[in-house]
């Protein structure tokens, strides 16, 4: 979607339906802060008043179900192409280039121009402003995309961020953009409406792995309680991977962070309730099985199998 962006029936009933079903809370696809934000063709935005007022029937329809529903804002920085956002060129801590294409776009990302300090300052304000938005549209909070190897976690990636003012440096300094977007994420909308998604993958080097998972976690997580979070979301691609110490990321992550955690990574309802009941996660996110299954609650309380999740067949007719 171009920077006039409508919302589609699409998403519109996909949403509804699952919220109609007892989905409890729907965290949206990455909706982009701004044009230069988008890494594909075709996503949408919430950075001007059309865009707004296009999102305002989706709550309205999920909140009529009695869903709960957030808006992940999202800028994908050094992954996209200068074709895709009006000419200009992506933007990143450093001007290093991504390894591989742009999805669905077929080309390779382009190398994108390190941030001035300037921009970083514009950034950081289009993500408050999207956070105002989306409340403004009626969602009832939002998550910061802060994970994969997009723009904020580009910069606390050492091989995309080679700065050497106060945004580059050991994981502590590489974590200043993330701590800055997020104080002002929750400035603006308050500290109840705020999530933030982290990760060690990235989309661009998904084997990829702290050099010392736990004290990274921590180092991470140190930075959350200072800034005043209460809620993230450790997303990783395989829940029960042990990463350290026969832990896996997200036992890792409740070791030091007591407040509320969203576990994700290939999750099966089996896995998610014993998660839940050891207390290491206080909410199951599910993405695939929910796209192949808009009845997942029902079949889950009626022990019936989920239909398998294809892309070529679930991403192309969303239901």
């Amino acid at each position: 979607m171009g920077e006039k962006v409508e919302i589609t029936s699409n998403p519109y009933l996909s949403l509804t339906k699952r919220a109609a079903d007892g989905i409890g809370l729907i965290i949206t696809e990455g909706i982009v802060i701004s044009p230069r934000a988008k890494g594909n063709p075709g996503v949408p935005g919430i950075y001007t008043q059309e865009q707004i007022d296009s999102w305002k029937p989706v709550t309205e329809a999920v909140h009529k179900e009695g869903g709960t529903i957030i808006a992940q804002i999202w800028h994908v920085g050094r992954m996209s192409h200068h074709e895709i956002i009006g000419g200009q060129m992506p933007q990143a801590p450093s001007a290093i280039a991504a390894e591989g294409n742009v999805p669905r776009f077929r080309k390779p990302f382009d190398t994108p121009e390190a941030m001035t300090l300037e921009e970083i300052q514009e950034v950081i304000g289009q993500y408050a402003q999207a956070a105002k938005n989306a409340i403004e549209a009626g969602f009832d909070g939002v998550e910061i995309h802060g994970a994969h190897g997009y723009l904020i976690d580009q910069f606390t990636y050492e091989f995309a961020n080679k700065r050497t003012d106060k945004y580059g440096g050991d994981l502590k300094q590489r974590l200043t953009f993330m701590k800055e977007v997020t104080a002002a994420v929750i400035e603006a909308v308050g500290a109840n409406k705020t999530l933030l998604r982290f990760s060690a993958f990235k989309g661009d080097n998904p084997t990829y792995m702290w050099e010392n998972p736990e004290f990274a976690i921590e180092t991470f997580i140190n930075m959350f309680k200072e800034v005043g979070l209460t809620m993230i979301h450790p997303s990783t691609m395989n829940y029960t991977q042990e990463i350290a110490d026969g832990k896996n990321f997200h036992q890792l992550v409740r070791k030091y962070w007591d407040g509320t955690i969203v576990g994700v990574g290939n999750l099966n309802p089996k896995e998610a309730e014993e998660a839940l009941q050891e207390g290491t996660i206080d909410v199951a996110a599910f993405g695939r099985p929910l796209i192949a299954n808009p009845d997942f609650v029902h079949r889950i309380k009626h022990a019936e199998s989920l239909v398998e999740y294809d892309a070529k067949e679930h991403l192309a007719t969303l239901v």
